[in-house]
């Protein structure tokens, strides 16, 4: 009887845990902080572990509490599209109170945590938190500009990390925040085209004419190309003391042109196989960019 009761207390807490990990996106909030934890290499003077460990849990919570807000926004609509009506809300598996409760708690967790670090860097974070929650999250249903939106707490993280080691905010994270800000158009516009019939389900408008048509993937290739070119900048030695060697800015130049080639494929074949393999692109192309743009400050 004790084995059967242990087994069934350890099959809630399973469940529990699966359902906070699902309403707190836990593969977006880990990349978000791996992203924060890039840019606080590359602003920091001296590197400290519970530096790091403040922003990686402090960036955690708040990328959380976002998610979580989201979901009880949009728990009605996520009902309605088939990769969404299994999440914890609309399934019924939590409460909207608990959801709410789950949201607040991590909102003050993680700005306290932050401001631990330093007061800038927990304003950049409940920045975040509201532009996603209370201007993006309502603006999805009603406009094509809420990619737009999103795409400034979205390019957060990176520079987050930069303000988190020298509690400033100058040229350098600003660069970062660009990088990051136009990558996410070709990211999330590759994604809207894989899940564009789902999307209109719960009456989301994320492609820029609300169709898969050569304007959108138009679009897609002059956003890559202009992440291309930011990404690089550092290399002309204008960007104070974000730097990048001639080597690191051709590699990741190439990695770009990675993205560049799937957006052109996708403008000619216009099909969803493209655009996942653009999607998967793009993320491979954001974390190795940032892993090489840590190296080549190092050696």
């Amino acid at each position: 009887m004790k084995t059967a009761v242990r087994m069934a207390k350890d099959n809630t807490l399973a469940v529990i845990f699966a359902d906070f990990k699902e309403i707190t996106k836990v593969r977006l909030a880990v990349s978000v902080v791996f992203s924060s934890v890039a840019g606080y290499f590359l602003g920091a003077y001296e590197v400290t572990i519970s530096a790091i460990f403040l922003l990686a849990f402090g960036g955690y919570c708040m990328v959380g509490a976002s998610n979580a807000f989201n979901q009880v926004i949009e728990r009605d609509l996520d009902a309605l599209m088939k990769r969404t009506r299994n999440r914890p809300i609309p399934a019924g598996r939590v409460s909207v109170s608990m959801a709410m409760t789950i949201a607040v708690t991590l909102t003050l967790l993680g700005i306290v945590t932050l401001y631990l670090l330093n007061p800038k860097t927990a304003m950049f974070g409940a920045i975040s938190i509201f532009l996603y929650t209370s201007v993006y999250t309502p603006l999805k249903t009603k406009t094509p500009l809420a990619v737009f939106v999103g795409a400034f707490p979205g390019a957060i993280p990176f520079m987050l990390g930069w303000v988190a080691a020298t509690n400033e905010f100058g040229i350098e994270p600003g660069t970062l925040f660009m990088i990051q800000f136009f990558w996410q158009f070709p990211h999330f516009w590759a994604l809207g085209w894989m899940l564009h019939d789902d999307y209109k389900k719960g009456g989301f408008k994320m492609l820029p004419t609300g169709k898969k048509d050569a304007g959108t993937a138009l679009q897609i290739i002059m956003y890559t190309v202009w992440m291309m070119v930011i990404s690089v900048i550092p290399v002309f030695g204008i960007t104070g003391r974000l730097s990048l060697s001639i080597p690191a800015a051709i590699l990741i130049f190439l990695m770009g042109g990675v993205m560049l080639f799937f957006a052109f494929r996708l403008y000619i074949k216009r099909d969803t196989a493209t655009a996942r393999k653009l999607m998967l692109a793009s993320v491979s192309y954001i974390t190795l960019m940032q892993i090489i743009y840590v190296i080549d400050k190092f050696i």
